[in-house]
């Protein structure tokens, strides 16, 4: 604006941040200055309309509009798959997919090591996990590295037998149902084969199956990312998408209350810190 004080100044954005201006800091400020121009993303026709009118009640203002309509690919997105080691060719052009990996941007030490050890179908449950961890790590200001290194590692140990060299000088208690020992196993191999210090980011690993009593937000967040990413089609999934982002001491009490009842259902184990973590959710 001081270089060119005569010039209209525009501010360009996709869509997702047009909805999410009014929570930027200064919002009115940066009106001052500048228009937003708009670029939609994936927008079914008719949505320009309603945010105009929704913009216009916040801020007075109206905003210019782009007539581009993007893939629906977010930032998030690419920063997960980069950090997965995952080819990002469908989602940036040649130029930037190569800046980004000759300066190793988002790139997470031992993660994509740690997802070969996974099957195909199960590395793929991870790095949607991933994608749903980083987006809700937003959504509660929760580190979006923390979230994506978790949910990354949270499932490194499942494929792997108990004789794996990845294993050695692992132990665990032997009262743990089979199901849940590739939690503790995945925070074993995270922290002494890959090097993951934050304990923060262990704990979401270690009890991602199980779920325990009073979860950090980073903990609840991997725990309820493993079981509502994008491929699960279980009944009541969706209400439980939604809960996710409204409260998430209500979503664990009603994903614990729905997993109990169909581990009695199945007549399988239950493990103790589970039936403690319903529990405490149901007091909150």
């Amino acid at each position: 604006k001081e270089l060119y004080p005569q010039a209209e100044l525009f501010f360009v954005v996709g869509t997702d941040m047009l909805r999410d201006f009014p929570t930027w800091r200064n919002p009115e400020d940066i009106l001052q200055n500048a228009t937003l121009a708009v670029c939609a993303r994936n927008e079914q026709k008719g949505w320009s309309e309603k945010e105009r009118k929704l913009f216009y009640k916040r801020f007075q203002k109206d905003f210019a509009l782009v007539k581009y309509n993007g893939k629906p690919v977010s930032s998030t997105k690419i920063r997960v798959l980069a950090a997965a080691g995952e080819d990002l060719t469908d989602f940036v052009t040649k130029d930037v997919n190569r800046y980004i990996k000759e300066n190793r941007l988002y790139e997470i030490d031992g993660a994509a090591t740690a997802l070969a050890l996974e099957k195909d179908k199960r590395r793929e449950h991870s790095v949607r996990v991933a994608f749903l961890a980083a987006k809700a790590a937003a959504h509660y200001k929760v580190p979006e590295k923390n979230a994506i290194v978790a949910a990354l590692f949270h499932d490194c140990a499942k494929n792997l037998s108990m004789d794996s060299p990845y294993l050695n000088g692992f132990t665990v208690d032997e009262n743990v149902p089979a199901s849940v020992v590739h939690q503790y196993a995945g925070a074993f191999v995270a922290k002494e084969r890959f090097s993951v210090t934050d304990e923060d980011v262990l704990n979401a690993i270690r009890y991602h199956t199980s779920g325990r009593e009073n979860m950090s937000v980073l903990e609840k967040i991997i725990f309820l990312s493993d079981l509502l990413e994008e491929d699960r089609t279980f009944k009541g999934v969706e209400r439980l998408r939604k809960l996710f982002f409204k409260n998430l001491d209500v979503c664990m009490r009603e994903s614990l209350k729905g997993i109990l009842k169909h581990l009695k259902r199945e007549k399988a184990d239950v493990y103790p810190l589970t039936q403690q973590a319903y529990k405490y959710y149901t007091k909150q």
